[in-house]
């Protein structure tokens, strides 16, 4: 609880300084107690025992008894070598109320633009749950540093000349539906649902692609395939304007069918920069001209050209060939030229990858560094995959992102159908589709990114406590009361802060009193799902205080309860908001 650290150092470090502890150590150690229980703030004393040439728990003795009586403070505890500090209820609440107190304003605030490239999945099909990790995880990643008061930009990174684009753009060229059909008979007919969906209808004529190159791999007219495929890649990544502008046609109606599924899901992107963009610019060609004049530049007998990474230590797989024996580009030559762009844009970058990522990110960091740029900061997350294993476009065995926000809007519906018989078709229907694109959302936010997770229709669908519709309902509950305070007398004066405080508000002040620090480490360290299992802490803790905390009292406003519920209504709709979840005003 920075808030009260902040008002209790220098009383601290006195009292520290009265027991023969000096320097800054105690600042270093210092942080939340393991359990509210145990307080909000705690100082194991264990460090300062051989400097003092004291026990620990006689040091935490002494120091409580010192900082005794501190208005900030409602109680100072000495349990085993830990001295724990429980903030004053009162004080509390008047730093939270006051307009400037720390619920206002930036938490983590920093000069510049800050740079986010999340999703970039390759635009031939829909996007399927595990896909939807990356935007999810990065939008939400946007969305925080805003809330923490940066200036942020949202960018997807268009891949429009790999191997992926160049089939679909033959089977969109060579296949008939009657093709399509026939090659993909094993997996049935299309879904009619999305039959207005290119992203859906395209991703057959690629799938059908993939099982042909299967089928007839070895044979001429397999051979002939490649060739053709091969031809068209090789064309792009030299530049070829006529291919490129075929792949263009071949992807693009898939791409802003991908983007109206993450639109669903309240993801959007500031800009779009596709990958052959530095290759038709010279970008491509003179960072490989520079990388070629190196120390650590090498020939394979190919003629391919590689950097050896070892001599820069990297470990494992140390060559990195960032030519081909040809002349043409990688991709991760074109992600140099994408990254040493994206630094003229911006003063920090962070890249959201999955975790087969993690060599060649420290490759292209370690080379960008023999260019003279900085390395991006990376969060790589693990992979959601079916109880049969990870999920695959190619073979078909996926969950798409639009039938589980289907079959979760339609349980939701059930469910508003049931609680609120008394709601028209169009209210059913906002309240179900919000509910089921945050509690979708929810379900991967919550996870910590490099845990991996297996999707099931059971977990992604539950609307029980610890999920989105939690959370939501607390919001829906507070704003239920600030209706209710507009039809009440006001009260006659403003808040009293003395006298004993009912348990639900002394609980519901000390969470919204971490609120900014939670949010501050969230975004500091990439980790969203601290801040979305916080905000489940704040929902309970809201619900407490509904329990405890009359905030109409005989018709009239209780000062103080209507004070704190209208605050951490606005604490709610900010931290939901942030999450991407949608802080709906009744449910």
């Amino acid at each position: 609880m920075q808030i009260l650290l902040d008002a209790v150092s220098d009383d601290l470090e006195a009292a520290l300084a009265s027991v023969g502890v000096t320097g800054d150590l105690w600042r270093r150690v210092i942080g939340p107690a393991r359990e509210r229980k145990e307080g909000d703030v705690a100082l194991p004393c264990f460090p300062f025992a051989k400097m003092v040439g004291r026990a620990p728990a006689d040091i935490a003795e002494a120091v409580a008894a010192a900082m005794q009586g501190h208005e900030a403070l409602s109680e100072v505890r000495a349990t085993n070598g830990y001295l724990n500090l429980v903030a004053n209820p009162a004080w509390l609440a008047q730093h939270l109320l006051d307009e400037e107190g720390p619920l206002n304003g930036p938490v983590a605030p920093e000069d510049g633009l800050v740079l986010i490239e999340h999703t970039s999945a390759n635009p031939n099909g829909p996007f399927h749950v595990g896909r939807a990790r990356n935007a999810i995880l990065g939008d939400t990643l946007v969305r925080l540093n805003r809330l923490a008061g940066r200036d942020v930009r949202a960018e997807y990174y268009v891949d429009d000349m790999g191997k992926q684009v160049g089939v679909l753009a033959w089977a969109l060229e060579h296949l008939s539906e009657s093709d399509v059909d026939a090659a993909l008979s094993d997996r049935g007919d299309a879904d009619s649902t999305w039959a207005h969906k290119p992203d859906h209808t395209r991703v057959r004529w690629y799938q059908a692609a993939q099982a042909i190159r299967s089928t007839k791999e070895g044979t001429p007219e397999g051979e002939a395939i490649e060739k053709a495929i091969g031809t068209m890649v090789h064309a792009s990544e030299h530049g070829d304007e006529a291919v490129l502008d075929a792949f263009e046609a071949a992807y693009s109606p898939v791409l802003e069918g991908m983007l109206e599924t993450l639109g669903r899901l309240g993801i959007n992107f500031d800009a779009f920069t596709k990958e052959s963009t530095f290759v038709v610019d010279g970008s491509v060609a003179a960072i490989m001209d520079h990388l070629a004049t190196l120390d650590i530049h090498g020939e394979a007998d190919n003629g391919a050209r590689f950097l050896d990474l070892g001599q820069r230590g990297l470990k494992g797989k140390t060559e990195f060939f960032y030519r081909r024996g040809d002349g043409s580009s990688l991709y991760a030559t074109r992600d140099l030229a994408y990254h040493r762009w994206k630094w003229t844009q911006a003063d920090r970058l962070l890249n959201v990858l999955g975790e087969d990522h993690r060599l060649q990110a420290k490759q292209v960091g370690l080379t960008l560094n023999e260019l003279g740029e900085s390395t991006p900061e990376v969060v790589f997350y693990s992979f959601i995959k079916l109880p049969e294993g990870k999920m695959s476009t190619r073979r078909g065995n996926v969950v798409f992102m639009d039938d589980l926000l289907e079959e979760a809007k339609a349980q939701a519906a059930t469910v508003v159908r049931d609680l609120r018989p008394d709601y028209d078709d169009a209210q059913i229907d906002a309240i179900s589709e919000a509910v089921a694109t945050s509690a979708v959302r929810f379900n991967i936010i919550k996870v910590s990114p490099e845990k991996g997770f297996t999707f099931t229709w059971e977990e992604a669908l539950s609307f029980e406590g610890g999920s989105a519709p939690f959370a939501m309902y607390a919001h829906t509950r507070a704003c239920s009361i600030s209706r209710k305070l507009e039809e009440a007398e006001p009260a006659a004066e403003g808040p009293s802060f003395d006298g004993p405080m009912p348990d639900g508000l002394v609980d519901l002040l000390r969470v919204l009193a971490v609120h900014p620090d939670v949010l501050r480490n969230a975004v500091q360290q990439h980790k969203p799902h601290l801040f979305a299992l916080h905000m489940l802490d704040l929902a309970n803790a809201y619900n407490g205080f509904y329990r405890d905390c009359p905030v109409i009292v005989d018709g009239r406003a209780h000062a103080l309860h209507a004070a704190v519920s209208e605050r951490a209504r606005e604490v709610l709709h900010a931290g939901l908001t942030g999450l991407g979840l949608v802080p709906l005003e009744r449910m």
